[in-house]
């Protein structure tokens, strides 16, 4: 064969594949955030490598953001600025914000077959709650929690506590932690800072209140239910001293239990799988415990599309949504991190079935879901959250009492949500 022959089959066929390529490929920019800690980025940089390798035809831009709400402003920043962007994992509890927008797109136009219904039932009913609204599905759970209580079994024997029987009542809560209490180890720590929303909302629900209504309009929290939730909080550090005073750091929580400074706390089930890795004791992982009921409210990020996405592109955002939340992938998401499988289907994986058999402590926060409630969410929620967060650390700092502190952000909660009604 000539030279000139083989360059030109050569030229001919690089050609075809480099246009094939272009012609071929969909790209993604995917914003996502990790709230807990642990190198939960490198979990999800090898769900989407393997991904990838089995749809070529789709490259994926995974972009850690920082928090929730981090992710939040990056994502919106990017589109604001004209940057693509075609999916992200952001809070549950901004789908009204999302809505109100006008920045995202329901489920329900992109998912059309039986096979697709299958799947979106296959989801717990009570992860599904926070990305419903005005009858549509706008959010897929992904990264999803319950608060759950972490405690020292070693403390718990060494203060003559039966190991396997952790607190379930308010009542034996101030009990069990003042028998844990001692000059270098609080019983009880819950964190005030990061989301204290969310540990005030289990409280409240666990004494029989909600914080909102399901349609994100109203807000409860000066009723006299919910002051005395914050009353009963404060009183852990103030009347009980099992608790300290002031604020409890969410980011720094973590290493306190596992340097003994506290035996028991509340926290993300994200952080399971980094507790038990790192944990020189034997430690045990409960439901949180009750006054009128038990409760928690649910957590974490769901995946949303963005409107302003094409339809090749949508077309590939549910092929990773799919793959990312597959039985398979969600069991290994799971195990690697400590957060729930979102799914059944991925409870009847081996994978998952062999490890919670393995470590039962895994199957609290699903188990949990029985008594959960969707997280507190409104539209303005924001700016709404931020005048609860507010008045739950002006209470706990002795800055204001509890019910002034409610009743100020109740009345900015009614004045935000006005619009709205």
């Amino acid at each position: 064969m000539k030279f000139s022959t083989v360059l030109s089959c050569a030229f001919a066929s690089a050609f075809t594949l480099s246009t094939q390529t272009m012609a071929a490929t969909t790209e993604l920019n995917m914003y996502y955030p990790i709230a807990v800690g642990g190198a939960l980025t490198k979990v999800v940089d090898e769900i989407v490598e393997d991904f990838e390798a089995q749809n070529p035809d789709i490259k994926v831009n995974a972009i850690y953001s920082g928090n929730y709400d981090d992710t939040r402003v990056r994502a919106l920043s990017a589109l604001n600025s004209g940057e693509p962007a075609q999916l992200a994992v952001m809070f549950s509890i901004d789908v009204y914000d999302l809505i109100e927008q006008d920045l995202i797109s329901p489920f329900d136009d992109l998912l059309t077959t039986d096979a697709d219904q299958a799947w979106l039932n296959d989801f717990y009913p009570a992860l599904m709650e926070n990305g419903q609204a005005e009858g549509k599905t706008w959010g897929i759970p992904f990264q999803r929690s319950t608060i759950v209580a972490y405690y020292n079994k070693d403390m718990f024997r060494a203060a003559g506590l039966d190991p396997d029987q952790p607190p379930k009542t308010w009542e034996e809560l101030v009990t069990v932690s003042k028998k844990l209490t001692n000059d270098d180890t609080y019983g009880i720590m819950i964190p005030s800072t990061g989301y204290p929303y969310w540990m005030f909302q289990a409280l409240a629900i666990q004494n029989g209140k909600k914080l909102m209504s399901d349609d994100g309009l109203t807000t409860y929290f000066s009723d006299k239910d919910v002051i005395d939730t914050l009353k009963y909080w404060k009183s852990l550090s103030e009347e009980h001293g099992v608790m300290p005073k002031g604020t409890v750091e969410w980011g720094t929580l973590r290493q306190a239990f596992l340097e003994g400074n506290t035996a028991m706390m509340w926290h993300s089930t994200g952080n399971l799988t980094a507790v038990k890795n790192a944990a020189k004791f034997d430690f045990g992982v409960a439901m949180l415990p009750g006054n009128v009921r038990l409760g928690s409210p649910t957590g974490g990020g769901n995946f949303y599309i963005f409107k302003d996405t094409s339809d090749a592109e949508k077309a590939a955002s549910m092929k990773l949504i799919k793959f990312m939340t597959s039985p398979e992938q969600a069991a290994k998401w799971s195990i690697a991190t400590g957060y729930m499988g979102v799914s059944k289907g991925a409870y009847e994986t081996e994978a998952l079935k062999e490890y919670t058999e393995a470590f039962p402590p895994a199957l609290v926060a699903r188990n949990q879901l029985e008594h959960a409630v969707a997280e507190f969410s409104t539209y303005e929620t924001a700016r709404v959250r931020e005048g609860l967060n507010n008045a739950i650390q002006f209470a706990l700092t002795d800055q204001k009492t509890p019910e002034v502190a409610l009743e100020e952000a109740q009345s900015s909660a009614k004045r935000l949500l006005r619009d709205y009604q």
